[in-house]
Formats: structure tokens, sequence, C-alpha cells
């Protein structure tokens, strides 16, 4: 497939060369290359289908690297990387040393700021612009906002610093409300008088005119001020956003992009922060993207002959083995509820919400809600549920501390996407929660295949109260740890060897890598024993005097090395007055890289050949 316009653009800037006309031209050709490279490598598809005007036309008025432009959230990016002299790099996108799926400041001087998670990018906006006006530098500083964005309370504490930043424009692309309510002839009058160039000075003259008059000056600009937020709130429902600093323009087709750049050029000089309203239609140009953006948000490489419905096919993995034992359980617990923020299909809670949709709660992305949210419903006497990624649930710590640890409520946190995590890199990766749940004491369990996901979750659910989280991993089961089944117990030895002096313990699916590495060592001649945690913290009663007998102990985790179960079981070790050798492997988060899990592994060092060569490193310098 050729891109001719498309071609033509190798650098920033580039797109200032084509004419207005072949705009159109462009925004389809960015389209078919994006459905194209993304369905064969995966990455994010609905939100960067909806955005590739908006983009397009921003580029036509920035100037980069001196104006800034942020995202959030940052999976809107692809067509922003495209613009910049990136298309190359589409080929490995997500994959190691291939570029990355998320702005990063490090892969291009064109990407402003790291944009993993959601609501968090304005602010960020602010502080920049705020540091533009200290340093008496030039320069726009614009941030794309996503209507899921604003389901976030950070948004609105940004939105209440604004004042006086006239070098900074903020754009709600909004693809959920309807254009056709607000968008009629009197609207598109207003909106393009409001935006000419003109309007701007007269407004900044009079003004100024206005307080110049002795006595009465100021009342009168106040006057005038007030009569026209009245017809303003009559035309543009608006007033919030006016009445936070901004000056609000909108709605606007935001796929219309030879009229979206006149407009942008328009403002290109501004005498207040601008709030401008985009309507977007997400997963443009992909009509089954466009019925169920939800299901295209988020893709592996895919076949787009063969789409199944996500509502009645679901792919086989953790997520969805949760969810569908979940409802079920829904059945028999009548006051059991479900809360996830903005991942109904990404947590599997679809099941629940089919089954029992009076409890069941998607919060946006408002994890600090969620988790204060189900302390409410716990305080009276239900079971809430709360499933959000591992990496999300950082933003609720405070929560989790004092809104539910404090009063020992009945609330289960189901952490998903938990460990080491495919594609997105650094900004996603699930490897806190052991260190955060542990610390601050609520009980916590790791199962490692389907059975065991399933028996914890109904325990959990029917016989463990106060807080408690059981963490899981994205993707399918492993079919090494699928055979082991279910014992029911927090621990187990399960792979045993005559003679082992040498014990390597993991937990969840990474126990499928101390597998691995007790057979490697065998065939090193080196007997060693294998146990599997599910039960974390506490640690299992009995575990410690189990591995009393060996000389050297291994652990391997796909946590935060610092603070997780491995140094928490060193410490109990030494504490019962053990003195042998403690080898841990962990994850080191000063190097996060966009891989696959197998690739990751291998650059933590947590994968077999690594653990063995730990373990033989070992035995080597103890018989010197």
């Amino acid at each position: 497939m050729t891109y001719p316009l498309l071609e033509r653009i190798q650098a920033p800037g580039d797109v200032k060369l084509l004419s207005e006309k072949e705009l159109p031209e462009l925004c389809e050709e960015i389209r078919r290359f994006l459905i194209q490279s993304v369905t064969a490598t995966g990455g994010h598809l609905s939100s960067n289908l909806g955005v590739v005007e908006l983009t397009v036309a921003l580029h036509r008025m920035l100037d980069f690297p001196q104006d800034k432009l942020l995202f959030d959230v940052g999976h809107q990016c692809y067509t922003h990387k495209l613009l910049t002299g990136r298309r190359a790099g589409f080929a490995a996108l997500r994959q190691k040393e291939g570029i990355s799926g998320f702005p990063n400041p490090k892969e291009s001087a064109c990407d402003t700021f790291i944009a993993g998670h959601g609501s968090s990018a304005l602010s960020t906006a602010i502080g920049i612009a705020r540091a533009k006006k200290i340093k008496n530098e030039p320069g726009k500083v614009v941030v794309i906002v996503g209507d899921g964005a604003f389901t976030g309370g950070m948004v609105y504490e940004g939105m209440n610093n604004v004042s006086q930043l006239n070098n900074l424009i903020v754009i709600l692309n909004d693809n959920k409300m309807s254009i056709s309510k607000n968008v009629g002839q009197m609207a598109n009058y207003l909106t393009k008088l409001r935006t000419d160039p003109k309007y701007f000075h007269a407004k900044a003259h009079m003004e100024t005119a206005l307080e110049s008059i002795p006595v009465v000056g100021n009342s009168m600009v106040k006057l005038l001020q007030d009569g026209k937020k009245l017809v303003r709130r009559g035309i543009y429902h608006s007033t919030m956003f006016e009445e936070m600093g901004f000056q609000y323009i909108g709605p606007v087709d935001g796929h219309a992009v030879v009229e979206l750049g006149r407009m942008l050029n328009n403002l290109h000089e501004q005498f207040a922060p601008l709030f401008l309203h985009v309507v977007t239609q997400k997963g443009k140009g992909l009509k089954p993207a466009e019925e169920n953006p939800g299901e295209f948000h988020a893709v592996s490489s895919i076949d787009l002959n063969h789409l199944t419905n996500p509502e009645l096919s679901p792919k086989d993995s953790f997520s969805t083995t949760f969810g569908s034992a979940l409802a079920e359980l829904g059945g028999e617990e009548k006051r059991l509820c479900a809360i996830t923020a903005a991942m109904k299909y990404g947590t599997g809670l679809n099941f629940f919400k089919h089954a029992h949709p009076e409890r069941f709660f998607d919060v946006g992305m408002a994890e600090e809600h969620a988790v204060s949210f189900s302390a409410g419903l716990a305080s009276q006497g239900l079971l809430p549920v709360v499933a959000i990624y591992s990496t999300f649930f950082q933003r609720a710590y405070d929560q989790i501390i004092h809104d539910v640890n404090l009063m020992k409520l009945d609330v289960l946190f189901a952490i998903d996407r938990a460990g080491l995590v495919p594609g997105d890199g650094e900004t996603h990766q699930g490897i806190y929660d052991t260190a955060v749940f542990s610390q601050v004491g609520i009980p916590l369990y790791a199962p490692a295949n389907y059975e065991e996901l399933r028996y914890w979750l109904n325990f959990l659910v029917k016989q463990k109260r106060g807080p408690r989280a059981i963490r899981y991993a994205r993707g399918e089961e492993r079919e090494s740890l699928a055979a082991l089944g279910c014992s029911g117990a927090p621990f187990d030895k399960i792979e045993e060897r005559p003679g082992a002096r040498v014990a390597l313990v993991s937990y969840g699916v990474l126990a499928e890598e101390i597998i691995a590495a007790c057979d490697l060592l065998q065939q090193k001649r080196v007997s060693s024993d294998c146990y599997k945690l599910v039960q974390l913290y506490p640690l299992p009663e009995g575990l410690c005097e189990a591995l009393q007998t060996y000389d050297c102990i291994l652990f391997a985790e796909d946590s935060i090395r610092t603070g997780s179960i491995g140094e928490q079981l060193g410490f109990a070790m030494q504490q019962q007055g053990w003195h042998g050798t403690f080898l841990l492997h962990g994850v080191d988060n000063t190097h996060l890289l966009h891989a696959n899990v197998p690739q990751l592994r291998r650059d933590q060092q947590l994968d077999a050949a690594a653990l063995v060569n730990d373990v033989l490193a070992h035995m080597k310098e103890k018989k010197k």
C-alpha cells in the first residue's frame, strides 16, 4: 500500500508544506496506515483513528519543539509520531528497541512528557505553561484531553489553576457527546466570530479603555462581562469552563481538517487560556472500531476479516476467568458488588454487568473514587470487589490506606495485569502492588493458574473478611502451571529432588521460570526443590520452617525488588536464625522496557537461565 502524501513528511514541520486541498487525503492516508500497521503489530487503535484530523491541524499551527503538545492519555499520539518523522518505527511499535506506544521525550524532542495514566496531563501542561511565563520563553502549550479523562478529578484540580495563562490551549477531545445538539447556524456563527483575531483585539481594547475611566471603569467592565455570560449560558452551556478562567470555544467538528486548521490559526494570538471543545468519532475509518470502540481501544495483532464480538466470545485469559467466576459468585451472594475504573472489558467485569447490572459500577478514570466508594458500600454491609489494573491501583494509595484499611472494611481488591506487562513499557508495569498492599498490612494472594484463581476468589469472597487482595497476570495461563492444578494450600512444594540443598521460590505466573530452572540445574547435577506461594502476605505459616533445611534459597518475583515479598522472606528467615545464602531476583524499575514478557524477564534476570547462573555462581564461590 502506498502513501504518497505521508511519505513526503519526514520531519517536524513538513506537514506545513502541503496545501489545504491535500489535507483531507493526507488524513485518509494516515488512517489507512494506522489500520494496516497497528493491526499487524498491536497497539491502541480506536483512540488514534479518532484524532487524525485534530493532530494534523495542530501540526499546521505549532512549531516543534518550541511549542509543546501533550496528550491525556498518551495513547492518542500515533499521528503525532507520524508527523514528526517516526513512520519507519511503527514496524516495531511497542516492541523491544522499537518506538513506544506513548509519548517519550527520550525518543523525540517533539514529545513533551511521558503520559501513560489519565487525567494528569492538564496539570503538567499548566506547569509547563507557567514555566514558559517565568522564563519569558515564547511558544504555545497545547494539551489534548479525552472526554474519559474528565471522569477523573485531577482534571478539575488543574482547571482551577489556569489564571492568566494566555499561552495555554486545552482541547477537549469529545467522542461521546452529540455534535448536532449545539452546532447550529447561530453556534457556528458565534464560534467563527469568537475565533477571529479582530474579536480578541476589540475585546481586550474595550476592557482596557473601560477600566481607565475613573471611579466607574471597573464596574462597567464587570457589568459588560456579566451580560456576556448570560448570553453564553443560553447558547453554549459553558459556564463552568469560563468561570474557571477559560475562553470557551466550541463544540466544533474534529474531522473537518481544513476548517479546524483555519480556526486554530486564528487562535494563535490569544488573551486568555483557551478551552476548545472538539467532537470526534472514536475508531473513525474502521467500521468495527466505530461500532465497538471499547474492543478496539487496544488490540493485539488481529485479522480484520475474522473479528469476534467481545460481549459473546471473549478471549481466554485470567481477566475473563476472574470476571466469569465473579459473576457466578454474584448469583450466590446478593451483597456482592463489582467496581472498576473505565476497564469493564479489560477486567472481565462485562460478565458481572450482564448478570447483575444493578450491582455493577464503572466509575470512569477515577481510581481514588472507586476505592472510597467501595469503602462506603462495605461500611453498609455490602461486599465490594474493586477490579483495577495494578499500574492504576497506585493512584489510589491514600484511599486504600485511609478509607479501607484503617476501618478494616470488607473490600476485595482484584489486581489485574500484575507483574511484567508487555508492550506498554514503563508506564504500565504491575510491579508495585505487592509492596503497596503488604506494607499497609493487607493480605495478598497470587494464583498461578485458572483453577487457583477460581478457588482463592471463592475463598476471599465467602470466607475471608476485612481488606484483602488477589493479583493475577495479563493474558492466558501457562501450560506448565495449569498442570499443577490447585491444592488449596497457601504454598506448595511443587518439585522435590533427593538431597536438595537449594530451594527456588516464587509465586504467580513467574513460578514457571523456577520450574524450568530446577530442570536446568538437574542437568548440571545440582538438585533443587521448588516452592510456589499463593499466599504472599502475611507469609504462609510453616514456610520459613520448610525452608530452614536449605543452604541456599533463591527467591524470584516479577515485582519491585525493594519492599516486596522477597525482602520480607529474607528478613523472616534471618529472624529465625537461618544462616544460609539468600539470592533475591526482583524487578529493577530504573530500566523498564516496552517488550514482550520473555524479553522483559531476560532483561530483568528473571528467566530460568539467569536464575540457574546465579545458583551456579553461588556454588562456585562457596567452593573457593
